[in-house]
């Protein structure tokens, strides 16, 4: 079962700043042990959201770019992906990842679950996307 911890982003993060240093370092040691585990897929901080843009879908296959943003609320900061065995293995997981903007800083994580191409009946298309899956297995080997 793969799990994405998601950091909120805050009005901090989102200034683009350096991270303080105690938290690379608490991050580092937590995702060190991720890949101990064996668990640990992908992990990232993501630039703030002045430097993206988001194209919405609408009404009669209208598409609308909208970039930058000027809220936080709602963006996400960064992200771990972990691939665990059951979901209360992500729980205690979750419950290590260390305070994302450091001790005493608020600062939030969601954590989701991702779908499987298992998950969806047999719906025109899932057979293209489960040929994309083994092709990508098999491309790292």
């Amino acid at each position: 079962m793969r799990f994405m911890i998601m950091v909120r982003a805050t009005a901090q993060s989102e200034t683009g700043g350096t991270p303080d240093p105690q938290v690379m370092l608490d991050m580092a040691a937590y995702h060190e042990a991720l890949s101990r585990a064996g668990v640990l897929l992908d992990a990232a901080g993501l630039k703030p959201s002045s430097a993206g843009w988001r194209i919405e879908h609408g009404p009669e296959g209208s598409r609308l770019l909208d970039g930058p943003f000027t809220e936080s609320k709602e963006l996400i900061a960064g992200y771990t992906l972990i691939q665990v065995r059951s979901r209360d293995e992500a729980l205690e997981w979750a419950r290590r990842f260390p305070a994302p903007f450091g001790e005493g800083q608020a600062g939030c994580i969601e954590v989701r679950p991702l779908y499987d191409l298992d998950d969806f009946a047999e719906l025109e298309g899932i057979q293209r996307f489960k040929a994309l899956e083994a092709e990508r297995q098999g491309g790292q080997a």
